[in-house]
């Protein structure tokens, strides 16, 4: 199986500082529809995993970010993509849990909710976040340069092993020619 697994906010769309707290703030970086939908297009089963600590701070609720996902489905679909499955951790960083990356437990969600190995799916992610969690896994990673990605490698945090693309379009054309 072809599994491609995406973190949300950095790697689809315009990440915040402030967090993105309604459809209306929600903003897709250009080029990563249209990549997902090639994704879907060459036989791709693609998942979100993504943080959002949002909700344990109270800034948006849960229908808040019901309403942010119905917008990306949507705008997806314009480009013949589709999303199969969503895993968010509702969590804050000091709450511990073992969902929010850079543990594996959403990741591990994954493959217990449609049976299959991570060994052979791809996490594309922003932040050395994504990244661990990948490798606690099992799961290959890559890092795209949107959202914090610059951030990270300018500081030199990326692994070696770990390929840089400048978006999720790049990565996407990349794989698909490979």
């Amino acid at each position: 199986m072809k599994l491609i697994i995406l973190d949300r906010d950095g790697v689809i769309n315009l990440d915040s500082d402030d967090y993105i707290k309604s459809e209306a703030e929600w903003e897709a970086i250009p080029g990563s529809l249209e990549a997902i939908g090639k994704l879907c297009h060459y036989g791709y089963r693609v998942v979100v995993v993504t943080n959002q600590a949002g909700l344990s701070h109270g800034v948006m609720t849960i229908e808040d970010l019901i309403r942010i996902h119905q917008k990306m489905h949507t705008e997806l679909a314009k480009h013949r993509g589709t999303i199969e499955a969503i895993f968010f951790c509702p969590h804050a960083p000091d709450d511990d849990c073992a969902c929010r990356k850079p543990k594996p437990g959403l990741l591990r969600e994954v493959s217990n909710r449609l049976h299959t190995p991570l060994d052979s799916a791809i996490l594309v992610g922003d932040k050395l976040s994504d990244l661990e969690a990948a490798e606690a896994a099992n799961c290959k990673s890559v890092l795209v340069e949107t959202g914090y990605g610059r951030r990270q490698v300018e500081a030199g945090k990326i692994p070696r092993h770990v390929p840089v693309y400048a978006n999720l379009s790049e990565f996407v054309d990349t794989l698909l020619t490979d």
